[in-house]
């Protein structure tokens, strides 16, 4: 089909792409996914189950196990059994060859696995297709590396695993989030039991198709498929060595206060309002890619997404101009077409979430701004949105919208800015663009963040840690540093 041409509301001609749909003639999804626990795909105690939905048109995909506190009893039951009677004892490198055959399955249906994240998250085709899955495999890859050279990793010191971790896992990056957790779980000699979100379930229980296909001992992970009543009754058994989450602040608290005077380790991976800083010298062009690729490619559904724009006076009209032609280019709308820059909100409660705040910025006196662009009739979508006049003190610049929205302040000196960016409960990730390296090292320097990127945003990388401060949690996930967590640390 051709391209075509329309006019906007002022009168500006614009072209249409013609659809470039990915296939998805690949992908078998079942009716209905049981838990998997002890290597075996069993029923819910309960005998119930939910619906998983398509964000982007609103369509049931699956029904998926409704896991409860006695099926985290029992996936905590197979993981220990499983801990004590093969994987602690397992030579590290056979455990590597579990890990990197899980890598290659993972690798060999990654098509299969892009489309269902896209389905299921309703994140772009490109995103899941280019970042998300192979970026999951090779943390799995790089992870199995690591497992019998853990002398190397901490030197000096005896290390020993911990036992069974619980992981409960976010909607935003369903896939690479348990990758991340699972990789340094299993490489350092751990067995695990795994929560994902309840929106965005079918890619980790695929997942557990791939882990029972590698021959992986059973029990070794289970994968508990249910709402918060299933997390928490994760959080406080009795026989979980270490909890690692990924999700919001408030959840990361309450887990924080559970685990209070138990012995168990904790890593929290929370919410962020990262700052991007763009300075009178930066290349602008590159930055204002940069700034859509740092909220907007995402839908803003990124924790560490560089949600807070900070400009220099001087070049706050150009970038602001540009920033502007930019996003009325991009297309929000089918996220399984190849052309869409902006895919669907996740579910309808977060994008009723995003519409709150929207009303809150305009109530405080922001001037906001959204290009013209159609949305689809079905399916939670939100159009990139800029807020320009933003205080301080305004919520919108404050609060974690998870959404693509954009706050835009400006700032006249580096002291200013390292102010204004570090004034805030968040401390999880930043930006920086400008051309002097020395001016690179003094605000990275002194900036209250975990990750900083140098004219770049949002890059990533299995050797390179991640994780913040502040209300943003603690704890290191990537690298060597995400080792530590889920080992026990001795002197020899």
């Amino acid at each position: 089909m051709a391209e075509k041409k329309h006019k906007t509301a002022k009168g500006a001609i614009e072209w249409d792409y013609s659809p470039a749909l990915e296939s998805t003639s690949h992908v078998q999804l079942k009716d209905r996914y049981d838990l998997f626990i002890g290597g075996k795909f069993v029923k819910p105690s309960s005998g119930l189950y939910f619906d998983t939905i398509n964000p982007a048109n609103e369509e049931k995909l699956a029904e998926v196990g409704h896991g409860n506190a006695a099926d985290i009893d029992k996936a905590v039951k197979a993981a220990r059994k499983a801990y004590n009677e093969v994987w602690s004892i397992m030579p590290a490198k056979e455990r590597a060859k579990y890990i990197f055959r899980i890598a290659r399955i993972m690798q060999e249906r990654a098509r299969e696995f892009a489309v269902v994240e896209t389905l299921d998250a309703g994140k772009t085709i490109r995103e899941a297709r280019d970042i998300d899955i192979p970026l999951a495999c090779n943390h799995l890859f790089y992870y199995a590396g690591w497992a019998d050279k853990l002398e190397y990793a901490f030197p000096n010191r005896s290390v020993r695993s911990l036992g069974v971790v619980g992981q409960i896992i976010p909607w935003n990056f369903p896939l690479l989030m348990a990758a991340w957790k699972i990789g340094p779980a299993l490489a350092t000699g751990n067995t695990i039991v795994l929560k994902p979100a309840e929106s965005t379930p079918l890619t980790a229980l695929l997942l557990a198709e791939v882990i029972k296909e590698s021959g992986l001992p059973e029990g070794v992970v289970n994968i508990v498929t249910g709402f918060g009543d299933a997390g928490a009754a994760l959080v406080n058994h009795p026989d979980v060595n270490k909890i690692a989450f990924t999700g919001s602040t408030n959840v990361g608290k309450l887990i924080q206060q559970a685990v209070a005077g138990t012995k168990k380790k904790v890593t929290l991976e929370l919410g962020g309002k990262s700052a991007n800083i763009i300075f009178q010298d930066a290349a602008i062009d590159q930055a204002v890619e940069g700034i859509v690729n740092g909220i907007f490619f995402n839908q803003g559904h990124v924790c560490c997404a560089g949600s807070r724009l900070f400009l220099q006076e001087p070049v706050y009209e150009e970038v602001l101009r540009k920033l502007k032609d930019r996003i009325q280019t991009l297309i929000v709308g089918n996220p399984l077409d190849k052309n869409t820059d902006v895919g669907a909100i996740n579910s309808k409660e977060q994008l009723d979430t995003i519409h709150k705040y929207l009303k809150i910025g305009k109530k405080e006196g922001a001037e906001m701004y959204q290009p013209e662009c159609p949305l689809p009739a079905k399916g939670y979508y939100c159009p990139p949105t800029l807020f320009t006049n933003v205080a301080q003190s305004s919520i919108i610049a404050q609060e974690e919208i998870f959404g693509p929205v954009l706050t835009i302040q400006t700032f006249r000196t580096v002291d200013e800015v390292i102010q204004k960016a570090n004034n805030s409960p968040y401390g999880l990730a930043a930006g920086i663009w400008t051309e002097k390296g020395s001016q690179i090292f003094n605000v990275s320097s002194r900036l209250r963040a975990g990750v900083i990127w140098a004219n770049t945003y949002n890059k990533f990388d299995p050797t390179s840690p991640f994780g913040g401060y502040k209300e943003s949690g603690f704890g290191r996930e990537g690298g060597i540093h995400g080792l530590a967590p889920y080992v026990k640390l001795e002197a020899l």
